[in-house]
């Protein structure tokens, strides 16, 4: 009975400690399975799928031949006819063959620019595979600094360097054509390549040229610290300029250094010696030109430079890029122009040191076909350029901008409106205003207020007009300031001979504003075109630039003109004089009639000229425009104009249908057809004095203090509340020592007399 409850109970003990059977697989391993799985798919789909794109995109990559590969990559410019003008750094690139390339550069270019170049075959996996990832995720990385040495030579052989361009499609292609330039040739050549290649700053191109511009002797005579140097100075060329920015330099060599040592080609007691010696050891107080043909760039400098401030502005890198730059220059306008001013054929002038800018634009277009930024300016390369300063005042030629164009605009004023030539105060002070000979006419037509340029009608004229129309009607000529402006500026506005001929040019073409520019096309070296043009935009009626082009006629063909010495024998022309004189305080440091600035802008139905002429530093003793001077500007207008005229239709303005025309007083005269009366004039007057109750929006914002958006950083200004008592306008007297470059911003209170037009 026990023996059977053992065996019972045995077997209960068996069938309770057995030994289970095998598991199944667990859900959770399966579906890890499952998502390696299709990881690893969508990984190989992806990699075929890149390499499917990147064979897509390397089929269209351009051709690179060893012409690319060695040529430099100055910017080439043209003028209008295709002819090369400027080759930036070109002239200046001597080649340097492998044999005559130190040993001790390569290592050094190697270490620092791809440590892997003599084991790779022209491009790094790891760097292509960042720099996509770059791409589809936005960041910057691995589109900058990812690139082998031969991909960079690539670059900047066969590609734009703009940051537009820098796209997958352009990696994967500079890839595809890298590889083949390791297969085609040798490391030797690459390296060779990409040394003669780089821009090392200053418009020196391959370092063998900036070994001689820097240091004054060949590659091969370089010590190890300043072949370190140059090798890594094309990263950032200019900010690495040993004789600029020393200390930058020097921390961009030390890195080189260390690199080197860390890549086994130097030792670190060597870099540690070279480390050790003085930036400047070695470097050359005069450097050899980088400029292209002296004599050309002389004639073309202030084009030229602002050439590249429009290329700059747009994105491009002028240094690096490889560009064609097709530009709107008329050499031979431009010839003449320098010529004018730089010869004494033409005009006499009073000194060297009598300066002029000027700026000539095509008024169908906005094409800026000549520019001269100064005269007998020595050796300087892309100097002050006076034709695109903003600090001096425009005086009388802002008269049709801002007086007599707005009148005409919205208050329908007619050639023959009467305008009151009587003592005028500026409003909420007890300061006068006057003209050059202190009289008034009382009351004149508008006609005989501008070609005679009288102040007060001008002035008059706008407090009726308002500043707020005024200055909308400025905006449409492409003139927009910093402050408010006031009624002084009728008589004197800081703007440019840039702006104040393509202003005028609207006058010339029947109201049409086109911007000016002087870059027409630029072709990358991908062989991509840019082209570039102005659109036109209306800036006033027709009616309003033929009565003004009108009225402005007699400014040169009147007797009692103020711009006679402009006058050329038949030709259909419409121009403006403007003379700045001295403010009260410093009147009589200078002879009666003298002034500071003195302009001429006129035009004809194919070019617009304006000219200023003047002193840099105006304030200084003899720095003065005397009266017989002040046709200087004048003289420079018709010799250039004379020229433009011979080589263009000399057609005459016709009336539009919206003027008609009338006779008064037995001359020809016109009004803006359906309004043939007269505005009358609000502002009420007095022998001694304006009582000004026109209307306070007439001119705004309480008379505040005037400074224009002077690119110069002078920003003088005046305020209309001085205690003077005698001036016929109030202008901004530029501070500092006056040579447009001017860090003084003090506030300056003047009294002046626009001259304009001190009978000659």
């Amino acid at each position: 009975m026990s023996s059977n409850n053992s065996t019972g109970g045995t077997r209960m003990s068996r069938h309770s400690t057995s030994t289970p059977g095998p598991k199944r697989p667990h859900n959770g391993w399966r579906t890890f399975r499952r998502v390696l799985f299709v990881i690893v798919a969508i990984g190989v789909l992806g990699i075929l799928a890149g390499a499917g794109l990147f064979f897509f995109y390397a089929q269209s990559a351009p051709k690179i031949t060893q012409s690319a590969l060695s040529s430099d990559t100055s910017t080439r410019v043209y003028d209008a006819n295709g002819k090369v003008i400027s080759r930036l750094g070109a002239q200046n690139r001597n080649y340097v063959k492998n044999n005559g390339i130190p040993t001790t550069l390569k290592q050094a270019v190697v270490s620092t620019e791809d440590r892997r170049f003599y084991k790779n075959n022209g491009v790094d996996p790891i760097r292509i595979l960042g720099a996509a990832f770059a791409n589809v995720t936005g960041s910057s990385l691995g589109m900058q600094g990812g690139s082998t040495l031969t991909q960079q030579l690539v670059k900047l052989s066969v590609f734009s360097t703009a940051a537009a361009d820098r796209t997958l499609k352009r990696k994967a292609q500079e890839a595809w054509l890298a590889l083949k330039v390791d297969h085609n040739y040798s490391k030797d050549q690459i390296l060779e390549y990409y040394i003669n290649k780089v821009y090392m700053g200053n418009g020196v191109y391959g370092m063998q040229t900036a070994a001689e511009y820097y240091y004054g002797k060949d590659l091969k005579d370089l010590e190890l610290p300043q072949l370190a140097l140059l090798a890594g100075m094309p990263q950032a060329p200019n900010d690495y300029d040993p004789t600029t920015y020393p200390q930058y330099a020097e921390k961009r060599r030390n890195l080189v250094l260390d690199a080197m040592a860390k890549n086994n080609a130097i030792t670190s007691a060597q870099a540690a010696q070279a480390k050790a010696t003085n930036i400047k050891t070695g470097l050359v107080k005069t450097h050899r030109s980088t400029t292209t043909d002296a004599k050309t760039t002389k004639v073309i400098d202030a084009y030229l430079k602002q050439v590249y401030a429009e290329l700059k502005a747009k994105g491009y890198n002028t240094t690096t890029g490889g560009l064609k730059v097709y530009t709107n220059l008329d050499m031979g306008a431009q010839k003449k122009l320098y010529s004018i001013v730089n010869s004494g054929n033409y005009v006499n002038f009073p000194s060297s040191k009598f300066q002029v800018g000027s700026t000539i634009v095509n008024p169908n277009n906005g094409q800026v076909v000549a520019m001269i930024g100064g005269r007998k300016t020595g050796n300087v390369t892309f100097g002050l350029n006076r034709a695109v300063q903003k600090d001096r005042s425009s005086a009388s030629t802002a008269k049709p901008l801002m007086d007599y164009g707005p009148a005409i605009e919205h208050l329908y004023y007619p050639t023959y409106e009467p305008v009151k030539d009587t003592a005028f105060t500026y409003p909420g002070t007890d300061k006068s205003l006057y003209d050059w000979d202190k009289q008034y006419q009382g009351t004149i037509t508008m006609r005989k207020a501008l070609y005679e340029s009288r102040n007060i009608p001008a002035v008059r004229t706008l407090q009726n007009v308002g500043i707020s129309k005024a200055t909308k009607f400025l905006e449409g000529l492409g003139m927009t300031f910093d402050k408010t402006l006031t009624l002084q500026n009728g008589i004197g506005l800081y703007i440019s001979s840039e702006q104040e001929a393509a202003a005028y040019a609207a006058f010339a073409n029947g109201g049409t504003y086109y911007k000016p520019y002087l870059v027409s096309k630029v072709v990358t070296q991908d062989g991509k075109k840019h082209n570039y043009a102005s659109t036109g935009k209306r800036a006033m009626s027709a009616a309003t630039a033929f009565m003004l082009t009108d009225m402005m006629k007699d400014v040169i063909t009147n007797e009692s003109g103020s711009g006679r010495s402009a006058a050329i024998s038949g030709l259909y022309q419409a121009g403006k004089t403007g003379t700045d004189s001295y403010p009260d305080d410093y009147a009589d440091k200078v002879p009666d009639g003298a002034t500071m600035d003195s302009w001429f802008t006129g035009y004809t139905k194919n070019y617009a000229v304006s000219v200023w002429t003047g002193y840099d530093k105006q304030f200084q003793t003899g720095h003065y425009v005397s009266e017989s001077q002040t046709t200087i500007a004048q003289e420079i207008y018709k010799y250039e104009m004379s020229y433009l005229a011979g080589k263009s239709t000399n057609t005459d303005w016709t009336a539009p249908s919206t003027v008609t025309r009338t006779t008064q007083n037995g001359k020809t005269e016109y009004y803006v057809t359906g309004h043939p009366g007269t505005v009358t004039d609000t502002t009420a007057t007095s022998q001694y004095g304006s009582t000004n109750n026109t209307n306070s929006s007439a001119y705004s914002s309480n008379n505040q203090a005037t400074t224009s958006s002077s690119t110069s950083k002078t920003e003088s200004s005046t305020t209309e509340s001085s205690t003077s008592k005698e001036s016929s306008s109030t202008e901004q007297k530029p501070s500092g020592n006056g040579n447009g470059n001017d860090d003084d911003n003090s506030t300056q209170t003047s009294s002046t007399t626009n001259t304009d037009d001190n009978k000659n």
